[in-house]
């Protein structure tokens, strides 16, 4: 039987190894798609790659799955961060989703003089991130972080990791990214665009490049997808 459901689980994972699955994924297995004992699922925990396992007890509060064999080694994606300012809960969830879909290997929350939300439910947002590598394959979950300023985010960025800075003042240049080697990272604004003072922070830095998504402004979310994909397909996995 082909496994097509696939769930994170924090346990280790091997063969022949028994996983306890939570209470709310028993529900989903048995009471939602109607999986009984004997059906196959597929298992993956971001350290040892997926694992098509065999649900060896089957209820709707408790369901235990064994571990059959790998079905995928862990692949972990670029070295890749994305931060951006937090906007309405439902276009922050897009941004997470999507920037798990596209290959972020961490995600950061940052607050600016203008972003509209001053508060984040990191947990929300890391389920979210959950679900989405569940859906689209992925080995690797990435750490959504709580929620910076800033200020105090760059006030410690690592020398080696080139920041490309979304710059809507650079609005019409052409939207490129070249292919580059070594840590990276994409920094998207707030709907209201950065102050002039955080504008020149981030000019005045040695590893910040400045980049532009074309001709027309995009919205914050769109920015996020645009500036990801331009960087995977020169830097990154996709090549």
């Amino acid at each position: 039987m082909d496994a097509k459901i696939r769930l994170f689980v924090d346990q280790p994972l091997g063969a022949g190894q028994a996983v306890a699955l939570s209470q709310d994924q028993a529900h989903y297995l048995t009471g939602v798609m109607r999986l009984g004992e004997g059906a196959a699922i597929l298992l993956f925990n971001g350290r040892d790659g997926e694992w098509r396992a065999t649900l060896a007890q089957a209820g709707r509060r408790n369901a235990i799955a064994v571990c059959d064999a790998r079905t995928r080694p862990l692949r972990l994606p670029p070295d890749l961060w994305l931060l951006f300012a937090p906007i309405k809960k439902a276009r922050t969830d897009f941004i997470v989703e999507k920037a798990v879909e596209l290959g972020a290997a961490r995600i950061l929350p940052v607050q600016t003089r203008h972003t509209n939300s001053d508060r984040i439910r990191q947990d929300r947002l890391q389920a979210h991130a959950v679900e989405a590598a569940e859906q689209c394959g992925a080995t690797h979950v990435p750490e959504v972080a709580d929620l910076q300023p800033l200020d105090r985010l760059l006030a410690h960025w690592p020398e080696d990791r080139r920041l490309y800075w979304c710059d809507e003042k650079a609005l019409g240049q052409p939207a490129t990214i070249a292919p580059a080697a070594g840590p990276a990272a994409i920094l998207i604004g707030p709907e209201g665009g950065f102050s002039a003072d955080e504008a020149a922070k981030l000019r005045a830095r040695p590893n910040v490049t400045p980049l532009s998504l074309g001709p027309r402004i995009l919205r914050a979310d769109t920015a996020a997808v645009a500036a990801l994909t331009l960087w995977q397909a020169a830097c990154g996995d996709w090549r």
